[in-house]
């Protein structure tokens, strides 16, 4: 039903000699809808339902990613694959969402997603048909993005099936691009070109996503085969466009935890969409403790959104470098073969300098460790080790809850929301993932991984609301933690205040001028 492109690999290879050539590796500026500054993350249908969508499975879907941990976690967008319309439009033109698949109709369906705080996606193709043979959009650009944005949808796939009518996927793709701007909604786009037309060198100014690779598949060969196809395609990628090497195998088919661990590793890594594809529904245990590991997370949501790229091949025995933008190095050992092998690389070799010790945080088993400048790791078979390989100066500070002095109650996220806007309030301290903060190197105050305490639309009035949003790297998300205990927002150079020295759970937090009091102190714990 689905192509699947071939022949892809000498073309990326091309592309991979280029950059080394040194040519072609400024990519252009990204698309500017403010969407997708770190890579999109979220569930799609297709892998596991394939044509078999409806209402029930979206709904039901939205509400264990709430649920199960994975929304707090960042997945935000609930996405609906191809076959989910009637087999032809109507009489004026629209697309028609099927009345027995969904019956309450998209928008309704939209609102039900919105009310979880989270987002819904659409598909269709930059053709006449969808891969499914259903009716496209080439041609109804306008019509068709308007009706999605009046329903309410927030991301959209874009495929390549159906009849071109001629026309270059630069084009095509372009033409959806304007047609969602028109509209006025916030749309993430996300095209699905199968890696055609070299599209890594044109799609940061049209999409958020570009696919770089044909469908992948439930297996170590498939997930191994597309990876080896994103082999110098890191110049192409940044915040606000992606490389996309297509969605997470993570719980799906035969695929081994040893196998998803390493596959969830590298795709993060690659500052690659997390999409998952599995029936969150019925996931085991240790897929979910996979998909919601917000350690590996934190790497593919770094706000510098450098992607990483593999530095040492010997044999089935890799090496892949990410540089953080702390100044710190996410680093895979991966080990493709099918036996246990020790593989080990240096700090030197990661880039990193030369220090006494460095500091090496286990990304699955949540373990510190130090070294004086070799990383090494036993692998299992098809299986991947993953650190924070942390040196030159710089300290990683632990996680851990923020306590007010005044107050006796812990920074925490309203209703343990990992939503933009939700706002910080004071609660009983209870070591939950939404009181759970990270100092990071460049003055961030992370929770949920990639989520910042950030002041609101960059205030710096005495009184304006503390929230979290997806970190940015701007100043209203800088902190700067005092020695007095205060904490002192470094955009507006006012302190992180419990508004009238309240001490009630539920108190939202504010900015004020800095003036020393208990309800301007915080202690970490």
């Amino acid at each position: 039903m689905r192509k699947i492109m071939r022949g892809l690999l000498a073309a990326l290879l091309a592309a991979g000699a280029l950059v080394a050539a040194g040519g072609g590796t400024t990519p252009a500026a990204a698309l500017d809808n403010g969407l997708a500054r770190t890579p999109q993350m979220g569930w799609n249908d297709w892998n596991t339902f394939f044509c078999n969508v409806n209402e029930s499975l979206i709904r039901q879907t939205a509400d264990i990613m709430v649920s199960s941990g994975m929304a707090a976690a960042g997945y935000t967008y609930v996405n609906i694959d191809d076959c989910w319309s009637t087999k032809s439009r109507n009489a004026a033109g629209d697309l028609v969402a099927d009345p027995q698949k969904f019956p309450s109709g998209m928008k309704a369906l939209a609102d039900y997603v919105h009310s979880k705080g989270l987002k819904l996606g659409i598909y269709s193709s930059a053709g006449t048909t969808t891969c499914a043979g259903y009716p496209a959009s080439l041609g109804y650009e306008q019509r068709d993005a308007a009706l999605w944005a009046s329903w309410g949808i927030d991301y959209l796939k874009y495929d390549n099936c159906g009849d071109h009518q001629g026309k270059s996927g630069q084009q095509r793709y372009t033409a959806m691009r304007d047609a969602l701007a028109a509209t006025g909604r916030p749309i993430l786009f996300s095209l699905c070109n199968w890696g055609q037309e070299s599209v890594w060198t044109w799609g940061m100014p049209v999409g958020n996503s570009w696919r770089t690779t044909g469908d992948i598949a439930a297996n170590w060969n498939s997930i191994m085969g597309i990876l080896d196809q994103q082999v110098g395609l890191e110049a192409y990628s940044g915040p606000g466009g992606w490389n996309d090497p297509d969605m997470l195998e993570v719980g799906v088919g035969s695929l081994t935890a040893t196998e998803g661990r390493a596959h969830f590793s590298l795709w993060s890594l690659l500052n690659a969409p997390l999409i998952a594809g599995n029936d969150i529904r019925s996931m085991s245990a240790e897929t979910r403790t996979i998909l919601t590991n917000t350690e590996v997370i934190a790497v593919n949501q770094d706000w510098g959104g450098r992607q990483g790229h593999k530095i040492s091949d010997n044999g089935n025995l890799e090496v892949w470098r990410k540089p953080m933008s702390n100044g710190s190095v996410a680093v895979v050992l991966l080990n493709r073969g099918t036996s246990t092998s020790t593989i080990s690389t240096t700090a030197a070799a990661l880039g990193l300098g030369s220090v006494a010790s460095y500091t090496v945080r286990d990304l699955w088993a949540h373990t510190t460790s130090t070294s004086t400048g070799t990383i090494s790791a036993s692998v299992p078979g098809h299986g991947a080790a993953m650190f924070l390989v942390t040196g030159g100066g710089i300290t990683p500070t632990p996680t851990g809850t923020i306590k007010g002095v005044g107050s006796g109650r812990c920074l925490d996220v309203t209703g343990a929301a990992a939503t933009n806007g939700a706002q910080a309030q004071i609660w009983d301290c209870n070591g939950q993932p939404n009181q759970q903060w990270t100092p990071t190197a460049s003055g961030e105050l992370r929770v949920f991984g990639t989520k910042c305490l950030d002041v609101y639309n960059r205030g710096t009035a005495d009184g304006t609301n503390v929230i979290i949003w997806d970190c940015n790297g701007q100043t209203n998300q800088q902190w700067r933690l005092n020695s007095d205990g205060t904490i002192t927002a470094v955009g507006a150079n006012k302190c992180l205040d419990v508004p009238n020295n309240a001490t009630a759970n539920g108190t939202k937090l504010v900015i004020w001028s800095c003036n020393g009091g208990a309800n301007q102190r915080w202690t970490r714990t």
